[in-house]
């Protein structure tokens, strides 16, 4: 049986039990880093301003593109980060994010709340590292 590409670690002893991510992923292939997506359409336009629904679902979306353009999908994203404007937007993000992952099997996952993104009307960015298969 060959060796799973890649492999979750939820619970490792002593640490205390997760919640919507995973605490260690152990994986084997190509690296494909996603920079940070944000709300933008395919024509550069802001999706939803003052709306962190609406903006991470565009901002999923666009990761899954990016992803289909590495050849791969959400089951290959081993990290995501996620940047927020306010802490407040968390459980819609996550909500959002859970629509588009395995969630018997989420990525190793960080939250942090920044003071702003580079323009202001943006909620939310999020980067994401995956790995696809062997070429």
């Amino acid at each position: 049986m060959p060796t799973p590409r890649i492999t979750h670690l939820a619970e490792p002893a002593g640490v205390q039990p997760s919640s919507g991510y995973t605490h260690v992923v152990v994986a084997r292939g190509r690296l494909a880093a996603i920079a940070g997506q944000m709300a933008f359409d395919a024509d550069g336009e802001l999706v939803g301003p003052d709306d962190p629904e609406a903006q991470a679902r565009q901002v999923f979306t666009n990761m899954g593109r990016c992803l289909a353009a590495a050849g791969g999908g959400f089951d290959d994203v081993v990290k995501l980060t996620c940047f927020v404007t306010d802490v407040a937007f968390v459980p819609t993000v996550l909500a959002v994010r859970d629509e588009f992952i395995d969630t018997s099997r989420p990525p190793a996952s960080t939250v942090v709340q920044v003071v702003a993104l580079y323009r202001p009307d943006l909620l939310l960015e999020v980067d994401a590292l995956a790995l696809l298969e062997e070429a």
